[in-house]
C-alpha cells in the first residue's frame, strides 16, 4: 500500500472496497485514464499500464516523481512556512502581476506557480515542486483554476503542514517506475488496452442520485455528451475483452443497465468540501463488465488517511 503524495478532490479512498470488490481474479496491465490524486492506483500498487491526466501541471508532477524524486524532496526542503514573509530573492516579492499586495510567502509561490500560464520562464521540476506545496498549504486541498488557467486558491488554516512527504514520493516513485504516465484525451485508452486488461474509468462527475436528471448535471465541463460517449466507449472495451470498472454519478445508472453493465450504488462522503460538518453520503454508482463468477477476492489493503 502506498500513500498518495496529494490531496485531491473526488478521490476514491472511501469507495476502495467497493471497487475491489468488482475487481476481476486476473488482469495483465492496469489502465487509469483519469487519474487525479490517484487513490485506487497506490492503493493496488499495480506492476506496468498507463495513468492519464489531462491537466499538465499534475502530470508534471507525477513525471518527476517517477523520475526525479531525490531532486524534487530537495527542491520542496526549499520553502519556507507559508504565512512568512516573501522571499525578496524571488519575482513576486511586493506584489503580483495585477499589481496587488503579495501578503505573504504562499501567495508569492502561488503566484510563481503560474507562470507557465502566462508564458513566463519556468521549471519543470520547480513547478512539480510547488505544485505539491501550494497542494498541502492552501485551503483544504483544492486545486481550482479560473477561466485563466491561474491556481487561486487561497491559504489554508494549517498548523505545521508537511509539503515535503519525502517518503511518500520514495514510495510512488517506485510504484510509478514501470508506468507510462501520459497527457492525453482519455480516449486513448481504446487503442491502449489490449484483451485481459483492466480499466478503471473515474471520469469527473458531480454526485446525484439515480433519479435525478442530466438537466441538472454538470462537472467541470464534463457534461451530458461525455458521460454518454464514456458509455459508449466502455462498452468498445468491453468488445475488446477489456475488464471495465466505472464510479460515476448516481445519474448514470439507467444509462449503464441499458448497455448491459452490472450497476451498483455505492455511498461515497466527499473527501473535500468547503462545508467541513456538510459531508453528507451521497449516490453514486459503480458499473462493472466483469461478472461475479469472474471476480477475485482482493480485498481492501488500506484505507488511507485523507489527511496524512
Amino acid at each position: 500500500m502506498t500513500i498518495p503524495v496529494l490531496k485531491w478532490a473526488g478521490g476514491k479512498r472511501q469507495l476502495l472496497d467497493d471497487l475491489y470488490d468488482r475487481f476481476p481474479a486476473e488482469y495483465n496491465s492496469y489502465h487509469e485514464p483519469f487519474f487525479g490524486g490517484g487513490a485506487l492506483f497506490f492503493d493496488l500498487e499495480p506492476s506496468n499500464g498507463t495513468i492519464n491526466d489531462t491537466n499538465t501541471r499534475l502530470i508534471n508532477f507525477y513525471e518527476h516523481v517517477r523520475d526525479n524524486p531525490r531532486e524534487l524532496i530537495r527542491k520542496l526542503q526549499q520553502f519556507d512556512g507559508p504565512e512568512t514573509p516573501a522571499n525578496p530573492d524571488q519575482p513576486f516579492n511586493e506584489t503580483n502581476r495585477k499589481g496587488r499586495e503579495i501578503k505573504n510567502y504562499y501567495y508569492q509561490q502561488r503566484e510563481r506557480f503560474n507562470n507557465r500560464v502566462h508564458g513566463d520562464e519556468f521549471d519543470s521540476l520547480e513547478e512539480a515542486a510547488l505544485l505539491l506545496y501550494l497542494n498541502r498549504t492552501c485551503f483544504n486541498g483544492l486545486y481550482r483554476e479560473n477561466a485563466s488557467g491561474d491556481f487561486n486558491v487561497p491559504i489554508g488554516g494549517y498548523v505545521n503542514p508537511d509539503w515535503v512527504r519525502s517518503d511518500e514520493i520514495k514510495q510512488a516513485s517506485k510504484v510509478l517506475s514501470n508506468t507510462e504516465i501520459l497527457n492525453k484525451n482519455w480516449t486513448y485508452i481504446l487503442e491502449k488496452a489490449n484483451h485481459g486488461d483492466l480499466v478503471y474509468l473515474d471520469p469527473p462527475y458531480k454526485p446525484m442520485s439515480a433519479t435525478e436528471y442530466f438537466n441538472d448535471y454538470s462537472a467541470e465541463g464534463f457534461g451530458k455528451e461525455d458521460q454518454e460517449e464514456l458509455c459508449e466507449k466502455a462498452y468498445k472495451l468491453t468488445e475488446k475483452g477489456v475488464h471495465v470498472i466505472v464510479s460515476n454519478s448516481g445519474v448514470t445508472y439507467g444509462m449503464y443497465e441499458d448497455a448491459g453493465f452490472d450497476v451498483g450504488v455505492v455511498g461515497a462522503t466527499r473527501s473535500i468540501n468547503s462545508d467541513g460538518e456538510n459531508r453528507d453520503e451521497v449516490d453514486e454508482i459503480i458499473a462493472t463488465n466483469i461478472p461475479e463468477d469472474k471476480r477475485g477476492d482482493f480485498g481492501q489493503q488500506s484505507l488511507v488517511d485523507f489527511n496524512a
